[in-house]
């Protein structure tokens, strides 16, 4: 099928796209090259926090581009530096290293612990390396972020694997324990594992994985790329236990669509020295003025709870969604959420939601037996009624 004036064999296939061509994004909505609309409830993989094209962005964008683009990391710029502070004055880290994913950020956090760790060796004077993580989780496609995630598979797709990620049990505390040795230097988790299936740690769990960690001299590291940035209702997923990591990663909706990821760290374990991190693009303030608009967003009076308020109706609205149609129920943070389908039909409801007429629909199914929900944190309740009426057409056709 013929769908765009350039060849499309051009590019690397690295995923099924349908034939289709998205060329107008604005709000919940996207439009594709024939003219249809769709109500889009991935957002780019929990990347459009705030919808497609927000007004904030445009103006951050066109203001900075006219100012500065790309003055290399070796210096500083302005963006970067009111980044930077929002971020730490509105969590519990002092120190900001910038990125453009959420993998790279995570390596970061990898480098940054085994540092800590080489500086801080156990009793017998050896370096400390290995970082705990857990079954199912999901850190990135590098080579180190796929040797720690714990999704199935990969430990032979690009074997051999980066040592030293020993896997545990997500709100198992004592699975993290029987795996601590003298070679262990951190805990790495995500607050809600998104590819795993939005899988919520326990308040109690978290809570005790810091208590653990402190006890074991430990550094505790979250993955919050997807949970970050208001997507559990808590500017970070983290808060909503009241603990204090000591290491923090962000992508996605740090930069509401543009590429920008971020690591944070407390000033007791900023131990890199110039030449131990960087990147190219490091801080650029073209894509770091967009974080400000975004973030300076997030933190306006209200917003946070307006975010709580749609994710409990999102969740309630799932819960009769899945009474209606005998499904086993939803789950979630916020409005990171779940339906759990009790078959994996998963991949049929993403397609024939997709090609419903006049307006099409966009879910996620990251594993066959559930739909996983994205939404732009300011998706409206009209906009979530849309969505439930829709899916549950699609549902009813396929004999649900």
């Amino acid at each position: 099928m013929e769908f765009s004036q350039y060849p499309v064999n051009t590019l690397l296939s690295i995923t099924n796209r349908p034939p289709l061509v998205f060329t107008e994004g604005q709000g919940m909505w996207l439009t594709d090259h024939t003219g249809k609309r769709y109500l889009d409830y991935l957002q780019g993989w929990a990347v459009n926090c705030l919808g497609h094209s927000p007004q904030c962005i445009q103006d951050a964008l066109v203001s900075q581009s006219k100012k500065l683009i790309n003055p290399s990391p070796a210096f500083y710029n302005e963006p970067m530096i009111e980044l930077a502070s929002l971020l730490t004055g509105q969590s519990c880290f002092d120190r900001v290293f910038f990125a453009n994913s959420g993998a790279e950020a995570n390596e970061g956090a990898i480098k940054l612990a085994r540092k800590w760790g080489r500086l801080n060796p156990n009793s017998d004077g050896e370096n400390r390396f290995e970082i705990i993580t857990f079954h199912h989780s999901f850190h990135g496609r590098t080579l180190t972020t796929m040797s720690a995630s714990g999704k199935a598979g990969w430990d032979k797709l690009f074997a051999p694997q980066v040592q030293g990620f020993p896997k545990a049990e997500l709100n198992d505390i004592a699975s993290v324990e029987s795996l601590i040795t003298d070679k262990t230097v951190a805990v790495m988790l995500e607050p809600v594992q998104g590819e795993g299936g939005v899988i919520p740690a326990s308040r109690e769990f978290m809570q005790a994985l810091r208590a653990l960690t402190r006890k074991h001299g430990l550094l505790l590291i979250v993955d919050e790329v997807q949970s970050g940035m208001g997507r559990t209702g808590s500017l970070f997923a983290y808060q909503l236990s009241g603990i204090e990591p000591d290491i923090m990663t962000l992508g996605k909706g740090i930069g509401g669509g543009v590429p920008l990821a971020a690591m944070l760290c407390r000033e007791a374990i900023a131990c890199f020295e110039p030449g131990d991190q960087g990147g190219t693009y490091n801080g650029n303030p073209l894509m770091t003025s967009v974080g400000a608009a975004v973030m300076k967003e997030l933190i306006k009076p209200g917003f946070l709870q307006s975010v709580k308020d749609r994710g409990e109706y999102l969740g309630a609205r799932l819960s009769q969604l899945s009474e209606k149609h005998g499904l086993q129920g939803e789950r979630g943070e916020g409005l990171l959420r779940a339906l759990r389908l009790g078959d994996g039909i998963g991949s049929q409801i993403v397609e024939a939601a997709r090609d419903m007429n006049p307006v099409g629909l966009l879910l996620n199914s990251p594993r066959p037996e559930l739909l996983r929900f994205m939404p732009a944190l300011n998706v409206s309740n009209e906009e979530i009624d849309q969505m439930i009426e829709m899916l549950s057409d699609v549902l009813t056709k396929l004999g649900k």
